[in-house]
């Protein structure tokens, strides 16, 4: 029996498991919407393209799932360009469905025409303009493999509006082989050998963890890992929670906004084992002072991204989780120099330990006014480190990274290569979709929670329980931070002047708001709005030139941080 082109897309897409995509309807789009009317498929309306493959994105990074966005052609099309680059950034496994003017009206200036194969190519894994309805399942099968394999990314298919009428018989491919893509998967058994040997001769390790960790699920390999050297580990924003913070060889976040500790241990080290990292500059800082004494392991499953930004000594091309249980293993052949070497790592721990007492992550509190790091301690306290933690971009975020505690693995989701304000709320809304019973936070700025505060509506409208904190100095805080420290005080189009009032703009869209302005108010608000049912809001006013530090200027080594007052 032939099925029309729309009809095979929602057929490939439950063939890959998918029960939720996140969308906008629109003309070129009409007939996927029209078959979605009757699919099991649920689809979530958000207000806009952008939110809707942040949406997806959340949903991705809550549950290691492909996640789904569908938009029209033209403008629609094109608003999804922030959310790709974000996920592509961030190597986040997404398949985008974008609608496209029929085959014939293609480059000629169609209405809402625009050229989404061009414009994505350098911010997608891959993509694809589906020209006949007899390739789309074989397409799709595609696509999803590629998005889910190797370094993951997005993938996105454009769908002219003449394809999705045509029919033809539905036949799914049961496997893919694309030729000149074979990620290597499994890691070189020699190079294993040699890390291992490298390792034992180490004297001041570092484990330097990267969101490749959490991509590839491999958070309890880490943990063996870290556990059976006795080495201290330092993570990557991406790879918050990958590594519990309160563990005892946790140094917590490196680089430009990371612990004094963990900056220094990289400074002093011997011996980097970097894992699913890819030396980020705001991790590295100055390359010429970056790990000066350390020799260099590199895992990583995309052979691109080894000795990129740094020289390499022995890099390991394969899947974290593979390489970490290969590297156990082999360690543990060798039980006696492991035990050797975890005795041997004492002094080295006894000298990060002296540093953690030295400076800790700690902030001044102030008599009157609500710090936010008070506010992220006290979320910290009520929710037991235990929920889904997203935010947007700038101060918050880092407050956040700082002092909330994570445990566990894919509950901090956050725009890390990209930098995206306005990622946080539809993130949370994904995660929320994607992870029903999970308390789910989005941390905000009262700039980065403008930028799509429109998704409250779509909170409203599936009743999801989001509760939303902003910290509030009517600034846009990070870059007020770099004009207070490097432009003598030029607060250039900084300052937010026009007060909101988030709790009646959360009233206005159905949903419920407080409000703190007094340190003693703080545990209060958070209580009741975490207490409250459906989607909240908890404004929190606080210090308006309070700085996020320790911090590493720009072009400085992790060694020259300026650390608080």
């Amino acid at each position: 029996m032939k099925k029309t082109g729309s009809q095979i897309l929602l057929e490939c897409l439950m063939l890959e498991g998918v029960d939720t995509v996140f969308g906008y309807p629109g003309g070129t789009v009409i007939n996927i919407y029209d078959d979605l009317f009757n699919s099991p498929i649920k689809h979530i309306l958000t207000r806009h393209e952008q939110a809707a493959v942040h949406a997806a994105d959340g949903f991705a990074r809550s549950t290691g799932k492909v996640g789904v966005a569908i938009a029209t052609s033209g403008p629609g099309a094109t608003n999804t360009i922030t959310g790709i680059a974000t996920a592509y950034m961030d190597s986040i496994p997404l398949v985008i469905i974008s609608g496209q003017v029929p085959t014939p009206l293609i480059g000629n200036d169609a209405f809402q025409e625009a050229d989404i194969i061009g414009i994505t190519r350098p911010i997608t894994k891959h993509n694809y303009l589906v020209k006949d309805v007899k390739d789309l399942a074989r397409i799709v099968k595609q696509a999803f493999y590629i998005a889910r394999t190797g370094r993951p990314g997005p993938v996105l298919i454009d769908l002219p509006k003449d394809v999705q009428m045509a029919t033809a018989k539905f036949e799914y491919p049961d496997s893919v082989e694309i030729r000149g893509y074979k990620p290597t998967f499994s890691g070189n058994p020699r190079q294993i050998e040699k890390a291992a040997k490298m390792i034992l001769a180490a004297r001041k390790p570092v484990i330097y963890v990267g969101g490749g960790v959490n991509l590839s699920d491999a958070s309890a390999e880490l943990m063996e890992f870290a556990e059976l050297i006795q080495a201290p580990v330092t993570t990557t924003l991406m790879a918050m929670a990958c590594f519990p913070k309160r563990h005892s060889l946790s140094l917590g976040m490196l680089g430009m906004h990371g612990t004094y500790y963990a900056n220094m241990a990289i400074t002093n080290a011997d011996l980097l084992i970097a894992v699913g990292a890819r030396f980020d500059d705001r991790v590295t800082g100055k390359i010429a002072t970056f790990a000066p004494h350390a020799k260099i392991i590199h895992v990583d499953i995309d052979p691109t991204s080894i000795k990129k930004n740094v020289r390499v000594d022995l890099p390991i091309v394969g899947d974290n989780k593979d390489v970490l249980q290969k590297l156990v293993l082999e360690l543990r052949t060798q039980s006696d120099e492991v035990k050797e070497l975890a005795a041997a790592l004492a002094p080295w721990r006894e000298e990060i330990a002296g540093w953690k007492q030295k400076h800790p992550m700690a902030y001044k509190p102030s008599a009157g006014t609500i710090k936010p790091q008070y506010v992220i301690e006290q979320l910290r306290e009520l929710t037991n480190d235990d929920a889904i933690i997203t935010t947007e971009v700038g101060q918050h975020q880092m407050w956040t990274a700082q002092f909330f505690d994570f445990r566990q693995p894919r509950t901090f989701l956050s725009s890390g290569g990209l930098g995206t304000m306005g990622f946080g709320l539809p993130a949370a809304l994904g995660a929320q979709v994607a992870c029903p019973g999970r308390q789910v936070i989005d941390v905000s700025g009262d700039g980065s929670f403008q930028m799509n505060s429109q998704e409250l509506a779509t909170l409203v409208q599936y009743r999801l329980p989001v509760k939303i904190i902003i910290l509030n100095n009517n600034f846009l805080g990070m870059v007020r931070q770099w004009q207070q420290l490097f432009f003598d005080r030029r607060y250039s189009q900084t300052c937010m002047e026009l007060p909101i009032d988030f709790v009646k703009l959360a009233e206005a869209y159905g949903a419920t708001g407080f409000s703190a302005s007094q340190p003693e108010e703080v545990a209060a608000v958070l209580k009741q709005g975490l207490e409250t049912p459906g989607p909240v809001i908890m404004e929190f006013k606080i210090a308006r030139e309070e700085n996020v530090m320790p911090m590493v200027p720009a072009g400085k080594g992790l060694s020259e941080m300026v650390l608080a007052s």
